[in-house]
């Protein structure tokens, strides 16, 4: 039994492709002139705005721990 499934996620990583899709983010929140298109290659729903406000949100997140 154990054979078996081993074998079918043998057989689903094999037939399985993936991309990687590099989005960057300044830590204030900067942003490419391409970068909509590349959000757009991501299945799913995504705000470049929000995608912002986290980037902004973490280095001010990593300052104040700095700086403390």
């Amino acid at each position: 039994m154990l054979l078996i499934i081993i074998i079918i996620i043998i057989i689903i990583i094999i037939t399985t492709t993936t991309t990687t899709t590099t989005i960057i983010i300044g830590a204030t929140g900067t942003i490419s002139k391409s970068l909509r298109k590349y959000v757009s290659n991501i299945p799913g729903k995504h705000a470049v705005k929000e995608l912002q406000k986290i980037a902004i949100l973490g280095t001010a997140h990593i300052l104040r721990k700095v700086l403390m």
